[in-house]
């Protein structure tokens, strides 16, 4: 028997779907013979007493999920996600190099510094990889610090904001499309399969607009997914690490190219779980080491 915790923030449990989600990773440890208790930050001076973590919390180098990762990395205690990780994925200049020397198709990115944000740069930008362009952050997350510009001008009012947070810039040629597949893998095997339709006249995840609606999910079964669309999601995870990712993918005239790798992806109950909802028991025997 192992003892287990999930690491989680007070904002986690206060959504129904995520609260769901969490007490179906507790039934799915009990099924297996393990114990799991919910731990909050006040009580990390517990983490030594668990022999695996599975953290449900935003996931920065700056926050305290990342303190959890290393300190249980350094105890020698399985947790998800990986330190390595959260860095990498927190840094979506580095995300993408390793992406494009794992020859991992994704869209054609760019990287600009502070002082190559002007109007003459904009021009080149769209002119050699077409308007709009996608601007981006590179700690970027749910859809914030992302944005869609069509002139120089509000390309270099975009990047000047997205400098305020970051000494670099990601610059992505835009591939419409009315959702985005979701492949969630952990280890190298793909747990489950979603796509995130995308609202009205919506084009990411989280519309960011007044309306601020999220894309719905529609779960779909692994073994009627597209083996091309796994294989492209998996080099992209394995590209980063071997930890738990949702792999964010565009399908384009049968082609796949990966937006992005996301460390700590959404599993929330009636969502990502719809067509594959033995994923709560493959985390757990993976936080146990079967």
């Amino acid at each position: 028997m192992a003892r287990l915790a999930i690491f989680a923030e007070r904002y986690t449990i206060r959504s129904s779907v995520e609260l769901t989600a969490l007490t179906n990773f507790r039934l799915a440890a009990f099924e297996l013979g393990h114990e799991l208790d919910f731990l909050f930050k006040d009580e990390l001076k517990y983490l030594r007493n668990y022999d695996g973590v599975l953290i449900r919390a935003l996931t920065d180098p700056l926050n305290t999920s990342y303190v959890v990762a290393r300190s249980a990395e350094m105890l020698g205690i399985r947790v998800l996600d990986h330190a390595e990780s959260i860095r990498i994925c927190c840094d979506k200049v580095n995300m993408y190099a390793r992406m494009e020397a794992a020859s991992v198709p994704i869209p054609v990115t760019r990287v600009l510094n502070e002082g190559e944000l002007r109007p003459a740069v904009a021009e080149s930008l769209f002119e050699s990889l077409g308007t709009p362009l996608v601007l981006k952050a590179p700690n970027s997350s749910f859809s914030l610090y992302v944005d869609k510009v069509a002139t120089p001008e509000a390309f270099v009012k975009v990047g000047r904001r997205f400098l305020r947070r970051a000494d670099r810039l990601i610059v992505q040629q835009y591939m419409p499309s009315e959702f985005d597949w979701r492949v969630i893998t952990l280890d190298g095997r793909v747990l489950a399969v979603v796509t995130y339709r995308f609202a009205p006249q919506g084009w990411r995840t989280m519309d960011r607009s007044d309306a601020g609606e999220w894309a719905t999910v529609e779960g779909v079964a692994r073994e009627s997914a597209d083996p091309r669309l796994l294989e492209v999601a998996l080099a992209a995870a394995n590209a980063v690490g071997r930890s738990l990712y949702g792999v964010d993918v565009k399908e384009i005239d049968g082609e796949y190219y990966v937006i992005e790798v996301n460390d700590n992806p959404t599993i929330a109950a009636g969502e990502e779980d719809q067509a594959n909802p033995e994923i709560y028991e493959e985390i757990i025997r993976y936080l146990v080491g079967d």
